[in-house]
């Protein structure tokens, strides 16, 4: 048996090799040696017997997998493409010998929320949303060509003597953050993406990739995000990308090794990312140079953020004014960064504050190019960033108007058409922008379930007030529906800002952010109101764990120090970390890290799932687990992939070119004794059934007793 499985590791190996090294000298020998590896592991793991029946399979398997890598050779054009057997074994989360039923098992066990946040009873559309036409032939040119043309340095030149405001657009990120839980999937980004290729090359970029993607992606989308990165990126060539890098956090929510950040920005520049918008959730300093550093390693393109909240232009204030901020860009510019970001998370940057800050800067610095993003909670987004492009910013962030507004960005279409017959025009295609925002108006509908609207009507001029980032808002809210605390959300945004005092009014961003919205609900939840009782609770209570690791250092430094009197109830004795968290972590042990995985899911893994394993252990298994055992759901419809198909929906799923599975349910059985029905489908034309457990019968017989004795 062993030596029948080793045989065919070989043959397949010299397969690819004959193929693909005399075609194409430049293939990573290496690489393609990983890929036969996942081969050889595949059989290994998958047939350990040595019986007749395992031995046949493996050969019928291995004569398929044989056939599928010529037939994709000869079917695709150019020496450099990669065939099914190369890219399934590239993606180890699609095996070679995946059953396409399992899809049909995914289909009929999805009747109960996917999601934590998921509102059940939501009505979601069930009409494909209508894919506008876009040109054919070779790609516009776009700043992403001048980037790869003139590197980092060359393209900070370009963005600062354009003469136009310069968009970058965050419909793929962090708008659906702020008003859908970051819930789109890949799926639906590609479908509009060669509209935007095509038609919308003029933007300074797109903004789709960091934040809570990382998390979301693998934990309730079962989507490995360096894909998502790689078809995007494949997509769309001519727009460069943009992500939210959270420094030494990189994508988490806590400190990283050293080692672990600058091997994750190599990555991810490889992977397609171009401009990290470095951040620190307490801008610390430290954490941000580390982070500038990292990246610029890597290659790509440096733009600093710095966090902002307070109002400069408060004359009287003694935290986070002027001179502040002026300080905290004059150390980035010291550190060799080509692009100053002003990210106010909250939409507390008003009109009058953006003029003033923004117009400070750009007279000391009259060569940096600047780029301001805000969230419209407040209402003021619009209006701030039209008085950041007349005091100096070179460009502004905007998400598409049906996904703008509220806890995400200012309106794109509006901003564009304010700039319109000015000096600033900013050369996007109106009649573009509008088949762009009617995609997404559709699209929309198709994530009801998710909708920030369930429970957030409109934004609200209070943010001036508590200072809840757009990004945690709506969560905060859903937290506290959770909690049963739903009518008490004003308290529990008093008390976030109570929260922010007890803890030395810092920066609130993702991580920081969390430790006062933990706070905050925990302070609900208790009756507390003030610092001096909060401090007498921590004296026999824990507090939240994200709080503890705030008060130990694990985060940085804030700006104004520690309260020291809390800091010392939390800590207990316990000694806090003074410096830079990442200097004191262990380098991360790469090679350990990947058997350790290995072993658990008798998979081979490329280095960016060595990378998410570690970032998110248990998000990355289940991610791993599902997609084992259903194979490539991502290909479902998103209505289907989240609220399960109607009675005689049919749903045409396309495997590969000319790989078709035409799905219809039938009928659903009654619900058993056990909590399941019996699910009829209509497969490629075949009867076919399947036991599935119904997700609300289940919860009622859990709670059956229970009932029983409320009524006595």
């Amino acid at each position: 048996m062993k030596r029948t499985a080793t045989a065919f590791a070989r043959a397949v190996e010299r397969e690819l090799f004959a193929h693909d090294v005399d075609r194409n000298v430049n293939l990573d020998k290496r690489r393609a040696q990983d890929k036969v590896r996942w081969l050889r592991d595949l059989v290994r793991y998958r047939y350990p017997t040595s019986t007749p029946t395992a031995e046949a399979s493996i050969w019928s398997s291995c004569q398929i997998a044989i056939n599928d890598y010529h037939r994709k050779k000869r079917r695709r054009d150019g020496p450099s493409s990669e065939s099914s057997l190369e890219t399934r074994s590239h993606n180890i989360f699609y095996p070679e010998n995946y059953e396409p039923s399992t899809k049909r098992a995914h289909v009929s066990e999805v009747n109960g929320s996917l999601s934590p946040l998921g509102v059940p009873d939501a009505k979601i559309c069930r009409t494909p949303p209508d894919t506008p036409e876009h040109k054919r032939g070779p790609f516009p040119k776009g700043f992403k060509d001048i980037l790869d043309k003139e590197g980092p340095s060359g393209f900070a030149k370009a963005l600062r003597k354009h003469q136009g405001l310069l968009i970058t657009d965050t419909s793929f990120r962090d708008a659906h953050q702020s008003l859908l839980a970051t819930r789109v999937r890949t799926k639906d980004l590609l479908r509009i993406a060669p509209h935007i290729a095509h038609h919308m090359s003029g933007l300074r970029s797109i903004e789709n990739w960091g934040g809570a993607t990382f998390h979301v992606c693998m934990n309730f989308l079962y989507e490995c995000p360096w894909e998502r990165l790689e078809a995007l990126r494949k997509a769309i060539p001519n727009v460069p990308f943009q992500c939210i890098f959270r420094g030494a956090n990189a994508f988490g929510y806590s400190n990283f090794p050293d080692n672990y950040i600058r091997e994750f920005c190599k990555l991810a520049v490889q992977s397609g990312m171009d401009i990290f918008r470095i951040m620190d959730c307490l801008n610390y300093i430290p954490n941000l140079i580390f982070g500038i550093e990292a990246v610029g390693e890597a290659g790509g393109v440096v733009e600093a953020a710095i966090a902002y909240t307070g109002d400069v232009t408060n004359k009287n204030a003694t935290r986070y004014n002027l001179a502040y901020y002026m300080n905290l860009v004059s150390e980035l510019v010291k550190a060799g960064i080509h692009i100053l970001a002003i990210k106010d998370m909250s939409g507390v940057l008003h009109p009058s504050a953006t003029r003033l800050l923004v117009g400070s800067i750009r007279e000391k610095y009259p060569d940096l190019p600047i780029q301001v993003h805000t969230h419209d909670t407040a209402g003021t987004g619009v209006a701030s960033m039209i008085a950041a492009a007349e005091a100096g910013a070179d460009g502004v962030d905007g998400a598409i108007d049906s996904m703008s507004g509220m806890t995400s960005q200012p309106s794109l279409g509006a901003i564009v058409r304010s700039m319109e017959n000015t000096p600033k025009a900013t050369g996007l295609n109106l009649g573009a922008i509008s088949k762009y925002n009617h995609y997404w108006e559709q699209t929309r509908r198709l994530y009801a379930n998710f909708e920030c609207t369930d429970t957030l009507k409109s934004g609200s001029s209070d943010v001036f007030e508590h200072n809840i980032p757009g990004g945690q808002y709506t969560n905060l809210q859903f937290q506290s529906h959770s909690l049963n605390l739903a009518d008490q959300f004003p308290l529990v945004c008093k008390n976030y800002a109570r929260a922010n005092e007890a803890l030395g009014d810092i920066i609130k961003v993702a991580p920081s952010s969390k430790a006062v919205g933990d706070l905050a609900q925990f302070m609900t939840q208790h009756g507390i109101s003030s610092t001096e009782e909060l401090e007498r609770h921590a004296e026999h209570y824990a507090l939240p764990r994200s709080v503890q690791d705030f008060f130990e250092g694990k985060l940085g430094q804030p700006s104004y120090g520690f309260p020291e009197s809390l800091q010392l109830k939390v800590l207990r004795g316990k000694k806090p970390i003074t410096g830079r968290p990442g200097a004191t972590l262990k380098p991360m042990d790469f090679d350990y890290q990947r058997r350790l995985i290995e072993q658990k899911h008798e998979l081979a893994f490329r280095m960016q799932d060595v990378l998410s394993s570690a970032m998110f252990p248990k998000e990355f298994d289940k991610m791993v687990n599902f997609r084992r055992k259903y194979g490539p759901v991502d290909l479902l419809p998103t209505d289907v992939f989240f609220s399960g198909p109607e009675h005689q929906q049919e749903l045409e799923i396309e495997l590969e070119h000319g790989i078709t599975l035409i799905i219809r349910l039938t009928s659903i059985g009654l619900v058993k004794p056990d909590g399941r029905r019996q699910v009829h489908f209509e497969y490629n034309g075949q009867e076919r059934s399947i036991f599935v457990v119904d997700q609300e019968a289940a919860q009622v017989r859990e709670t059956g007793i229970n009932h029983e004795r409320s009524l006595c």
